[in-house]
């Protein structure tokens, strides 16, 4: 039990020192956009809403590619395994270039429709284009990422991103409020700050790639196992888009209530990433080695994984939600000074110190899930979770009784707690199976 424990530290660990250094990333742009004023606030945060669609893809490719790759290894068939990771890429290329024309043709329509206006479409607009034009840098990034923290190595995507996320925050706050002949960029400037840290780190990353067990050579990319990775990024992508959309409809919702509201949304959202990033760094911890005892043949492993991921993120981010109820005031406070905003995002954090414990159960599960090849479950407890609870929550509580932030936050915890439960259930039932290679995937997962 010591040894699982040390074996998920070590992987969750860096993992999680990433993900809190691209939380961190965020937080500082929030915080230097929000000196802007709150319709700037608005318009990156609504453009980041369509990016984060965008995102869903890029990581479906990640995490179906991770899956077949880890469980590859752990039956010990490294060539299918570099196969796997060449047609990764090869599909990151394609679907970033096609997002990137997307972006460019009918970017401002797609912010129109989230009701941006006047203001907040003039710095939404320009930030959205920018970003969204550089897609495929975030593609390539993503999922060479994935690839290398498939064969276990969690620690060279951390050194990577932190060097590369260090690089945006300087250009971001050189471009933005600009430094001796360089003019203040404004929005502008973190866009572009954004796109060029994003082609730092794949050129970067694929370097790592190329210096791996899972080097690439053209013999790698065999057609006839790109299926394999379409039919698992297939319901991979759409519980991310499930999610991304939901969420593009229920920010729609907020920002029908205010832009104080939407605005204070996202600087709640903005401060307790940090407390949930330890559960995605369980998560990839328990999605690596789940997998790898699956695809040995030990359901029993994979379980023991699983069960001893979530043990730890319940008490990592339990702990994480103490902090959120009794911090807020001043957290809040670090964004701004409108004391209408600063008493909402209170009241967001006050409730999201309560849906920590849910959340951990899920995000862990959903990953350990994933190893194994489960990418069904995830997607159909996201379409009750987010279309069923949180969006129908939102409009009900959130703007019909006028619960304002606090409907808002409600329907997040219902949503999560949901999602904890039927996560459990399924996780449970696919590791008490017994395996029979590959087809065990094919016939228990669907």
């Amino acid at each position: 039990m010591k040894d699982d424990t040390r074996q998920i530290l070590r992987l969750a660990v860096p993992a999680t020192i990433e993900n809190i250094l691209q939380a961190l990333v965020g937080f500082i742009d929030t915080l230097m956009i929000a000196q802007l004023g709150l319709f700037a606030v608005t318009g990156v945060g609504l453009g980041n809403n369509i990016l984060a669609v965008y995102l869903a893809v890029f990581l479906a490719l990640g995490i179906a590619s991770s899956s077949l790759i880890t469980r590859k290894l752990g039956a010990n068939d490294e060539p299918a395994a570099k196969t796997y990771a060449a047609h990764a890429l090869m599909f990151a290329v394609v679907t970033g270039f096609l997002l990137a024309v997307l972006s460019l043709i009918f970017g401002r329509s797609m912010l129109s429709a989230m009701g941006a206006k006047d203001e907040v479409m003039a710095a939404a607009s320009t930030y959205f284009l920018v970003v969204g034009a550089g897609s495929i840098f975030q593609s390539l990034l993503v999922v060479s990422g994935s690839i290398v923290r498939a064969t276990g190595d969690t620690k060279t995507p951390m050194i990577v991103n932190t060097a590369v996320n260090f690089i945006n925050i300087g250009v971001d706050y050189i471009l933005i409020f600009g430094l001796g002949p360089i003019p203040a960029l404004g929005v502008l400037g973190t866009a572009i700050g954004t796109v060029v840290a994003r082609v730092i780190g794949f050129i970067w990353m694929l370097r790592v790639i190329q210096k791996s067990t899972l080097a690439l050579r053209q013999a790698d990319f065999r057609w006839q196992r790109s299926g394999q990775v379409i039919t698992l990024s297939v319901p991979a992508a759409l519980e991310r888009l499930v999610m991304r959309l939901g969420q593009v409809l229920y920010y729609s919702l907020i920002v029908s209530i205010g832009v104080t509201t939407y605005a204070s949304h996202v600087i709640a959202g903005n401060i307790e990433s940090f407390v949930y990033m330890p559960g995605y760094g369980l998560a990839t911890a328990a999605s690596i080695l789940a997998g790898r005892a699956y695809g040995s043949g030990r359901p029993d492993k994979a379980r023991e994984i699983g069960v001893r991921s979530v043990k730890i993120g319940l008490l990592i981010m339990g702990a994480g939600g103490v902090l959120l109820f009794f911090g807020s005031p001043l957290f809040a406070k670090i964004f701004t000074d409108d004391p209408v905003a600063i008493g909402k995002v209170v009241t967001a954090l006050r409730i999201d110190a309560f849906v920590q414990i849910p959340l951990a159960i899920g995000l862990i599960l959903t990953g350990a899930l994933q190893g194994i090849g489960d990418m069904k479950t995830p997607l159909f407890s996201t379409i009750i979770g987010m279309w069923g609870v949180r969006v129908i929550g939102v409009f009900l509580l959130g703007k019909q009784l006028g619960l304002d932030i606090a409907g808002i936050w409600l329907s997040i915890l219902i949503d999560n707690a949901i999602r904890a439960v039927v996560l459990s259930i399924r996780f449970k039932r696919l590791t008490a199976l017994a395996p029979q290679g590959d087809s065990l995937t094919k016939r228990t997962l669907n």
